[in-house]
């Protein structure tokens, strides 16, 4: 919402209410704010009651584009302060190339801004890795270390040690050294731990691309280099690129059999949010529930894990509770 006289959130500000609001939770300071747009007037109070309402390991997630980006940096930074930033998230929220509105570049996403109520207190969860093809080779491990790929054992992008620049014997005799051209590189691994990994199967050597002799250690996909076993995670990325908005249209042009609402957040992302920061009893609040899509996306999850959440949907014009949010979770509910 950009503030136009037609949007829906659309707070008349010389209203007693949300005087009273900006008299008791907008800074003596923050007077410009009011002047520079409706908009900003609008969200302050709703930030401050949201943080309010958000228990100590909470966290919020906001939608936006470039338009307020900057400007809603600033309200949260004074309203949760910057030490509870999270991250600013890119959303490509655009499929193929992108939006042709701008002369200059076409843009195809838009940003999610991440806030906690304490950071010290949240914990956002590993994802796994999402290239397993790349651990294309097996070996008589393969039961209990899974795939595996081959990693060159020799870097030049670590910080160089003499200790780690040695010789290694090649299956013919010759001796391989870890640089490369005019690149001083060394080994990753110590003298010690090459016996190791030779011992134990973890160290290939065999000709490279270019007919020469290289060292290759063994990455599995189920066990570390020290033999421990593990489960290959990552953390998620600051880049979310799996979910658009012609998604979302689609999924409630399936649901209602027609074009029902305009600008839906695909309820796949925001179970993927919703999935990185719960384990499955908490709350998730909507103070701007649109179509309904944290409702989907949160019946979706629990479905999926086996989680007990519950959700509160917040929406300001009845006739889209009453003719899409509603209609649409219950449709959900009865699909479950």
């Amino acid at each position: 919402n950009t503030g136009n006289e037609s949007w829906v959130y659309n707070d008349n500000v010389n209203s007693p209410k949300i005087q009273k609001w900006l008299k008791s939770n907008v800074p003596v300071n923050s007077e410009d704010l009011c002047r520079h747009d409706k908009w900003l007037c609008m969200m302050y109070p709703r930030l401050k009651l949201l943080r309010d309402l958000l228990n100590e390991e909470g966290v919020i997630f906001v939608s936006i584009n470039d338009s307020e980006v900057h400007n809603i940096k600033i309200l949260f930074n004074e309203i949760f302060s910057e030490e509870s930033f999270i991250a600013q998230l890119v959303w490509e929220n655009k499929e193929g190339g992108g939006s042709s509105d701008s002369k200059h570049f076409k843009i195809k996403h838009e940003y999610i801004l991440v806030y906690a109520k304490n950071k010290e207190n949240l914990f956002v969860k590993v994802i796994k890795i999402e290239d397993e093809e790349r651990y294309s080779f097996e070996d008589k491990y393969v039961k209990e270390r899974g795939r595996y790929q081959l990693v060159k054992l020799n870097s030049a992008s670590i910080q160089y040690s003499k200790s780690l620049d040695y010789p290694i014997k090649s299956p013919d005799g010759h001796d391989i050294f870890p640089s490369y051209g005019k690149k001083r590189a060394c080994w990753r691994w110590s003298k010690e731990k090459l016996k190791w990994g030779i011992e134990n199967d973890f160290v290939v050597i065999k000709k490279d691309s270019h007919n020469e002799w290289a060292v290759y250690t063994k990455q599995y996909i189920n066990m570390d280099s020290n033999g421990e076993y593990i489960e290959r995670t990552n953390r998620p990325f600051g880049v979310i690129n799996k979910f658009s908005s012609t998604m979302a249209t689609k999924n409630l042009e399936e649901l209602f059999g027609k074009k029902v609402f305009d600008y839906s957040k695909p309820y796949l992302l925001i179970k993927y949010l919703i999935s990185l920061v719960t384990e499955g009893e908490e709350i998730i609040l909507d103070s701007f529930a649109g179509s309904g899509t944290t409702g989907h996306a949160v019946f979706d999850l629990n479905r999926e894990d086996g989680g007990k959440r519950r959700f509160i949907l917040i929406e300001m014009e009845e006739e889209v509770i009453k003719k899409i949010t509603i209609e649409r979770i219950t449709k959900i509910i009865k699909s479950h």
